[in-house]
């Protein structure tokens, strides 16, 4: 069996990815992914996902330059979601968030509100044309 097989689609075709940063074990981003995105990532060994929005092929770090290389990829136990062990390129630290911070996770529940606790490392309009 293939090892696209193997995984659980949804109906649209597509798979939840968390991306990881393998150094620090940081959550960095959710994404999607279809057949094609997770075989073009397991042959570059570089993080490609499906954008719903643009109904694409979505490269990261194509416009930005902040590229993920994927050391591991895993499944979950139902085999319904991917795990991506990535290091996190383009920028010291590395920037997986449009917004341009580490995390897409900066924000914290905190009495009732969402806090941001995480800083912009790279004003977003200088990352993005």
């Amino acid at each position: 069996m293939n090892f696209i097989d193997a995984i659980k689609w949804d109906a649209q075709g597509l798979v939840p990815v968390i991306a990881q940063e393998q150094d620090s074990g940081d959550v960095l981003m959710f994404a999607w992914m279809n057949r094609e995105a997770l075989q073009k990532t397991a042959e570059l060994g570089r993080a490609v996902y499906f954008s719903r929005s643009r109904n694409k092929l979505w490269f990261k770090g194509e416009e930005s330059g902040h590229v993920q290389t994927v050391h591991e990829i895993r499944i979950d136990c139902d085999a319904d979601v991917v795990l991506l062990k990535v290091t996190q390129t383009g920028h010291t630290p590395g920037i997986a968030c449009h917004t341009g911070r580490h995390s897409c996770f900066f924000s914290v529940y905190d009495q009732g509100q969402w806090r941001s606790v995480d800083p912009v490392l790279k004003d977003p309009l200088s990352i993005y044309k």
